[in-house]
């Protein structure tokens, strides 16, 4: 489907946008746009790449005319460009909103406009039950997908859709690159809670999910991977065994908008999702302003339904984290 195309990945300098674009780059897509406000990561990028199919755009997504000069001639777009980080999205929340939110609609405006064939928008874990402002702005953004997929539905425009992850693993500012750095320093592994738990996703993985959204996303659809889960505590002691170092852990406790687990389904989406053995597929919610309809009409089984989180997930043994991390290049990197 990427035959001769050109793609664009908005946000693309990220640890997540690399791997998106290396997967690219072993297809036949005829140029892939990198478009970010970086230009220190955008340099460092091509010269590391040095491939004649790469284009690089400076702007933000805040600014539809830059996005506007990046987006025209595109027939896909992959939307990664957020404020990320929860701390800074908490004591600026405005922020997170323009950025995860607006520029979301930006994006997915000017993909209207220049005839994009689809769009896939990355989220978040953090926009189910949002308890943080990168939560509910990544929420938001989920809406304003669903809004425009349902005014494009059936009228043969832009297709939205979207992939919900949790932490990937070795990703910038995730938890396995702290644990090493602390465990080389000879210092204490600092815990939240040992009892925590997280899914592990590889950064592969996440990229094989926006290949899938690619492939069989539909108006509105948000697709999430079903995967295995940890506690903080055993992958801690699982690093520690594979550097074949032991040091003291201290527990910190959950931080401020830092949830005990992650919650990538909630009940009220499971009971209308298509799953297979890799995937759920939820459908959007394609119900109009009649709510007439639906005054009188509930859905039984969402009381007798469970969220799909990292505590209700498969729970890896120590043996089987190891296994698992000890295929990453990034841990195989340390080690070496």
């Amino acid at each position: 489907m990427f035959k001769n195309k050109t793609l664009l990945i908005t946000g693309g300098t990220g640890s997540f946008g690399h791997q998106v674009l290396r997967r690219f780059l072993q297809s036949d897509v005829s140029e892939i746009r990198i478009f970010s406000r970086d230009e220190k990561k955008q340099e460092e990028m091509r010269m590391s790449f040095n491939n004649t199919r790469l284009r690089f755009y400076i702007g933000d997504v805040r600014d539809i005319g830059s996005v506007n000069r990046a987006m025209k001639g595109a027939d896909y777009v992959f939307h990664a460009a957020a404020l990320k980080q929860v701390p800074s999205c908490e004591f600026y929340p405005l922020e997170a909103i323009k950025t995860n939110a607006l520029g979301a609609d930006n994006v997915m405006e000017s993909a209207v406009r220049n005839g994009v064939r689809k769009v896939v928008c990355l989220s978040t874990d953090k926009a189910v039950y949002p308890i943080n402002a990168m939560g509910h702005s990544k929420a938001l953004m989920e809406k304003l997908m669903v809004s425009r997929a349902r005014a494009g539905q059936g009228q043969g425009e832009t297709v939205f859709c979207a992939t919900r992850y949790g932490n990937v693993m070795a990703s910038r500012g995730s938890v396995i690159p702290l644990f090493v750095s602390q465990l080389k320093a000879g210092g204490q592994l600092t815990i939240t809670d040992p009892e925590m738990t997280r899914f592990l996703m590889s950064l592969d993985e996440s990229v094989d999910l926006v290949m899938h959204a690619y492939e069989k996303g539909e108006q509105g659809d948000l697709f999430v991977q079903k995967s295995p889960s940890c506690t903080i505590g055993n992958l801690a002691m699982a690093i520690m065994e594979i550097f074949n170092k032991v040091q003291p852990t201290i527990a910190m406790g959950t931080r401020h908008g830092e949830k005990l687990y992650e919650t990538l389904v909630s009940r009220e989406e499971l009971t209308r999702s298509i799953e297979d053995d890799r995937y759920f597929k939820i459908p959007m919610d394609a119900r109009d302003l009649n709510y007439n309809l639906y005054l009188n009409e509930g859905e039984l089984r969402i009381s007798s339904q469970y969220d799909y989180t990292s505590h209700s997930a498969s729970r890896l043994t120590v043996e089987e984290i190891k296994y698992i991390l000890l295929k990453l290049d990034y841990i195989q990197g340390e080690l070496n």
